[in-house]
């Protein structure tokens, strides 16, 4: 297919944007880009082709963490007294909710997450499940849901020791059959991670038996650090150590891992981090709803840490957690002049470069042999877009809602706000009544 009279912001730096552009997809992969009537005679034969009429064509976003798993507290009519910190927050909803999950409510919550993901334009997810008495085929259930809808995806399951041994053992038990079954050649979709929740929900012997069991796969670890003050206190009173130091004496760090947050560390932490070439994760809308602090975000890129950015669950629409990314590090730091160049690089240059540790070929830019991950974006610009400007149009013109069409993996699967691949309407139906079961349940 051609995608045509596009204006097309690449992410590329050696052709950034190309004003009146065409975009030319084989397979899964891009083949051509250029300006639209040399595109047009170049190509004159390919019968299938999308106008986009002056809007902009961009490549699909990637998110790097974020919790299917929660769609569902979604208009949940809360209860018990009103959290004052992260832990409340915790033990009085995620803790609550994660308990009474069955595999249909995750294959509910993936569906529709995922659905959301792509009407946002983002054409691939990194998500971290919990689902402690409905674990076993959980990972599956949801890459079930991701293979019908056509998103590109890599999960885990979250290992924790609060819910038992057992429990403990099972989520191992998830996180090693999955990588074991789709980290491989056979195809470039799905790929898994192993999960952890959190340091002060791991005792040692359980970090000890899960690296134990992760020696020889090709796979890294997705765990939650630092997130709350909790997390920092638990590890200097048990251990004597601060979260980053004691994860990195069980070999959890490195380069195929997502340390998510990391607010509440300290220079020598960031110095492991990059030391161990570990990524690092920024979520801000959730750090803020949660009131657990500012991620020193400025400081990772002083140190030359890779941090990427996510939504965390709190919403499916990148767009969205980028502007929040460059006004929270103006405000915390009381400078109007930061930020400016580090939160599209992590959204577009970090996001890309931590999916590519998991899947083959180049995501999140357009170019001849990257693969066909591609949106549409509804925006006209009111000022003139230039190859040095496409930031600030991203930042203060578009919202995930302004993508009409998204293509992934070379194939269509949202044209004009309308998902292909599946009944949307009769999914969202379904969903309705399954969280209701769930509310009623809870």
């Amino acid at each position: 297919m051609i995608l045509t009279n596009g204006r097309i912001i690449t992410h590329d730096a050696e052709n950034p944007y190309i004003e009146n552009g065409a975009v030319v997809i084989k397979k899964d992969k891009i083949v051509d880009l250029g300006p639209t009537e040399e595109i047009m005679k170049k190509y004159s034969d390919e019968k299938t082709v999308i106008d986009a009429e002056n809007k902009v064509i961009m490549p699909g976003i990637i998110n790097t963490h974020h919790h299917i798993y929660s769609a569902f507290a979604r208009g949940m009519a809360s209860s018990g007294p009103a959290p004052k910190n992260f832990m409340d927050i915790l033990e009085g909803l995620w803790w609550k909710i994660d308990k009474k999950l069955t595999i249909e409510d995750l294959k509910y919550s993936a569906y529709t997450t995922y659905i959301d993901c792509i009407k946002n334009g983002v054409t691939t997810v990194f998500d971290h499940n919990a689902s402690p008495y409905a674990v076993k085929n959980s990972l599956f259930t949801i890459a079930n849901a991701a293979k019908k809808l056509g998103i590109r995806t890599c999960l885990c399951y979250e290992v924790s020791d609060r819910d038992g041994q057992k429990i403990l053992k099972d989520g191992i038990e998830e996180n090693i059959n999955f990588i074991k079954e789709y980290n491989n050649d056979c195809q470039n979709m799905i790929k898994g991670m192993f999960g952890l929740h959190a340091a002060f929900t791991l005792s040692n012997n359980s970090l000890s038996m899960c690296a134990k069991k992760m020696k020889g796969l090709n796979a890294g670890y997705h765990v939650h650090v630092a997130e709350g003050k909790a997390d920092l206190e638990d590890s200097l009173t048990k251990y004597g150590k601060r979260v980053v130091e004691r994860l990195n004496d069980f070999g959890i760090l490195g380069k195929k891992t997502l340390a998510v947050h990391c607010i509440h560390v300290d220079d020598n932490e960031l110095n492991i981090l990059k030391e161990t070439e570990t990524n690092v994760v920024h979520n801000p809308e959730s750090n803020m709803g949660n009131a657990v602090g500012c991620q020193p975000f400025l400081k990772l890129f002083e140190k030359g840490i890779r941090a990427g950015l996510g939504t965390d669950g709190y919403t499916s629409d990148m767009f969205e957690s980028m502007k929040v990314a460059n006004i929270i590090h103006k405000h915390e730091n009381q400078n109007p002049s930061v930020a400016w160049g580090e939160v599209p690089a992590a959204m577009f240059e970090n996001n890309r470069k931590i999916a590519a540790e998991y899947f083959d070929g180049e995501l999140g830019i357009l170019k001849p042999g990257a693969l066909a991950d591609a949106i549409i974006v509804d925006y006209d610009p009111l000022t003139p877009m230039t190859k040095d400007n496409t930031n600030s149009h991203i930042l203060f013109g578009m919202t995930g809602r302004s993508v009409i069409t998204t293509i992934i993996n070379g194939k269509v699967v949202m044209e004009n706000r309308k998902i292909l691949t599946i009944d949307e309407k009769k999914i969202f139906k379904e969903s309705r009544e399954t969280a209701q079961k769930l509310w009623d349940r809870m």
